[in-house]
């Protein structure tokens, strides 16, 4: 929200600097987020006279120009179009820095003809875009020859720019944030006017509202006979200094109505409409051709103003071009009127049409001052544009807005910790618009018709802590008692602490993304259910609950790449959703690494991440948790979001899935704008809870042998489709006592072992507990571990 001083001092009255006001907003939840002091670097500018302009002798599109400065004249070679004897434009003399083209001026030949100075666009003053020509301040009776322009065009007025947070609707405009000043007690309202203006005829326009939910009031009227020019400078300074561009008399009125009191118009061109207007529901493929050039395809969950002929515009978001105000308008319609905001949002969303009412309306208005918003708009239109005004006409009324809180002063210093006399709460409350009545320790507070979030106690108190000051609450020590007990932690927590710290440890970086989003990413990783997509989305691409954190997390390696980096590793411990029960929404440790596993060096050979490096994080996630991974299998089956030949699951058994893991598929890398490779898995930690310990269920004790291990190498042929872990699990199971591990080391393939065969090697390791193993104690287990496998797997020891 951004507004000068002098405006805020429109409807504020104090001595405050602008440094007090600022650090007072802030201090009042209204952060500052920026004042911007347009005058800086323009101070040495002047007003000039051009009081010559000859065409330039060698150049078709130049001239030369005299102009006068008060002081002295100066020659100044101009290519501006609109340069001309007698106007009064900005002149800046040679020396001078020009801001907006970043160029110091000097004198100099142009074309043969000495220049000393330049006649200055808005653009080369850095004001704005605008460079069709120079700064025409010939109809400005602040402009005299020799002044400043800073004056003479109003830019010694800062901007101010604060952040307004969602539940403060009310402070969309200027007189809101007024408000809340003379509340924190720097200064006092300025009283305004919202008397009625008397009606001269009855509106040949009558309105309708046939959904009272989607449009609960609307409020017309028609003024006959206008003349549509251009707004008077110091409206059109205010909207140029907040952004917006001056188009005429009747849209300046209602963009400033907009920003300084809260309240969105709207206004038709009275004889483009057709028959009566009607504030109804959009008919399925209803289209409108809107003020921003774009057509929209309607449906029947938007709220439309329309005519006899169709919808005019989209309630509460943007007009329609086919009724709009031009600078031929005689006769128009005003409109004041309040719109759903929960559907105001979802139709701006769904139609990705940001505009100035829409962001008020979705926050929710002033939902007594529609009228009243309409009688001022009234007064503006008749000064500004003439004409004779008809009787209002309404369509349904104000909603039941009021309501009473019970509040108990005593309650504030039980919740803010710091005393504050029932006057000053009474004066903070009466100030900010509440009404109070009562006494003693029951109150009773009337909530103003503008703050639709203060609901309850606490957003009584709420608003009296930060009038008061959070600053002027004193800064206490907690009392020193007795060392905090060290919190008890449920299973999942301590599961999630054990995988976080095992996954950090691999190198992998946590992160935290939202619960959603978009809905055409969910769709590449199994889609979602009607029941998890959002009615009222904070974005339009966070729309859905995500049914899993893989693509928030690619999403995220993917902005780091765009960025330079290009070697992600991160990992989430979070829940997904498949539906919006309980039973529908897991706890999922998951985790992506892209780009180099190993990055080029001089002792090891690059390498990108691959299968095998998703599957080492999810065994070491698996083994975090307690899982005894030496008993997990590994099979086929891995959802399609994984490449189908380089991905897979690990389970205990085919009902007792544990992980997916593997690369993500190429196909889905493309679709979301990712370069790859990338490897991620999926622990699915529900899928755990069988594995709880036991009650009274202790770890065994580490029991370290004094004695040397001895290691063994076997190769055997097996089938090709034979899993390395089949084997693995073979030879561990030949001697559970002495063998302590088996590793695969190798793997050949080729003529020498068979078409439809592979070698595989492995490392066998035994280690002796009560004595050193003699060469026949060695052998024995040897010939265990070779029958073990040839049973199990059917291999054969390889010669």
């Amino acid at each position: 929200m951004k507004f000068t001083l002098s405006w805020l001092k429109d409807h504020f009255e104090t001595d405050a600097s602008l440094d007090q006001l600022c650090e007072r907003l802030t201090m009042l939840g209204l952060e500052v987020e920026s004042v911007t002091d347009r005058a800086k670097g323009l101070e040495n500018f002047v007003v000039g006279e051009v009081v010559s302009a000859e065409k330039h002798p060698d150049a078709d599109k130049l001239q030369v120009c005299t102009v006068n400065t008060g002081s002295e004249t100066h020659q100044v070679v101009c290519g501006a179009p609109n340069a001309r004897k007698g106007m009064m434009g900005v002149f800046a003399g040679s020396g001078e820095y020009i801001p907006g083209i970043d160029v110091k001026l000097k004198k100099a030949k142009i074309r043969g003809v000495e220049s000393n100075g330049m006649l200055l666009s808005e653009r080369e003053m850095g004001l704005s875009d605008e460079h069709d020509g120079i700064v025409d301040l010939s109809e400005n009776k602040n402009a005299k020859v020799g002044a400043s322009a800073v004056q003479a065009m109003g830019l010694s007025d800062p901007i101010v720019e604060i952040a307004i947070t969602p539940n403060r609707g009310d402070c969309l405009g200027v007189r809101g944030i007024a408000r809340d000043l003379a509340a924190s007690g720097i200064g006092h309202m300025k009283a305004f006017n919202t008397d009625p203006v008397p009606g001269a005829f009855k509106s040949p326009i009558t309105v309708t509202t046939d959904d009272e939910q989607a449009c609960p009031m609307f409020v017309g009227r028609m003024v006959r006979g206008i003349t549509n020019q251009h707004s008077p400078k110091w409206m059109q300074e205010r909207l140029l200094a907040i952004g917006l561009r001056p188009i005429s008399a009747l849209v300046d009125i209602t963009n400033f109505v907009t920003f300084d009191l809260g309240r969105p118009l709207h206004v038709f061109d009275a004889d483009k409409v057709k028959g009566n207007i009607t504030a109804r529901l959009a008919n399925d493929g209803e289209k409108l051709l809107a003020l921003d050039g774009k057509e929209y395809e309607l449906d029947a969950e938007m709220c439309v103003i329309a005519d006899e002929t169709g919808p005019q515009a989209l309630a509460g978001v943007i007009g329609g071009e086919a009724s709009s105000c031009t600078t031929e308008t005689q006769n128009v319609f005003i409109e004041s009127a309040l719109f759903d905001p929960v559907r105001t949002a979802a139709t701006g969303r769904k139609l990705d049409i940001i505009s100035d009412a829409r962001f008020r309306f979705e926050r929710t208005v002033d939902q007594a001052f529609a009228a009243s918003g309409m009688e001022i708009a009234t007064r503006l239109v008749l000064e500004l544009c003439g004409g004779e005004p008809s009787e209002v006409v309404i369509a349904g009324a104000e909603p039941a807005w009021q309501r009473e809180i019970a509040f108990d002063p005593a309650r504030v210093k039980k919740l803010i910790g710091v005393e504050i006399s029932n006057d000053e709460m009474m004066r903070i409350l009466t100030v900010l618009g509440f009404g109070v009545s009562g006494n003693g320790g029951a109150w009773k507070v009337a909530v103003p018709s503008w703050r639709a979030d203060v609901i309850a106690e606490p957003c009584i108190i709420e608003e009296i802590a930060r009038v008061f000051g959070y600053q002027n609450i004193p800064a206490v020590s907690l009392p020193n008692k007795d060392a905090l007990p060290k919190p008890a932690l449920n299973p999942d927590q301590r599961r999630r602490a054990h995988v976080r710290r095992a996954l950090a440890a691999r190198g992998l970086v946590e992160a935290v993304t939202y619960s959603f989003t978009a809905s055409k990413e969910a769709d590449l990783f199994g889609g979602v259910a009607d029941s998890v997509r959002l009615v009222n989305p904070i974005s339009s691409d966070l729309d859905v609950m995500r049914p899993s954190i893989l693509p928030n997390l690619l999403a995220a390696i993917g902005r780091n790449d765009a960025r330079g980096f290009n070697d992600g590793a991160l990992f989430e411990v979070g829940p997904q959703f498949k539906g919006d029960s309980a039973a529908e929404q897991e706890l999922v440790a998951t985790a992506v690494r892209s780009g180099q596993a190993v990055i080029r060096n001089w002792s090891d050979a690059q390498r990108n991440v691959d299968v095998f490096d998703a599957k080492a994080d999810a065994i070491a996630a698996l083994g975090a948790l307690g899982v005894a991974t030496d008993k997990v299998q590994i099979a086929s089956g891995a959802p399609a979001w994984y490449h189908p030949g380089r991905s897979g699951t690990i389970e205990l058994g085919p009902k007792a899935q544990l992980a997916h893991f593997g690369e993500i598929h190429p196909g889905i890398l493309k679709q979301m704008g990712i370069k790859g490779p990338a490897v991620g898995f999926e622990v699915h930690m529900g899928a755990l809870a069988p594995l709880k310990r036991k009650k009274n269920q202790h770890r065994a004790f580490l029991k370290l042998s004094t004695l040397q291990p001895v290691e063994r190498d076997f190769a055997f042929v097996v089938a090709a489709d034979v899993p390395a872990g089949a084997v693995e699990r073979a030879a561990a199971g030949a001697d559970k006592a002495l063998i302590s591990g088996v590793r695969v080391f190798d793997l050949f393939e080729g003529a020498a072992v068979g078409e439809g065969k592979k070698s595989l090697a492995v490392q066998v390791t035994l280690q002796p507990t009560d004595k050193t193993l003699t060469d026949a104690d060695i052998e024995a287990v040897g010939n265990k571990v070779v029958n073990a496998v040839a049973k199990h797997t059917q291999g054969v020891l390889r010669t």
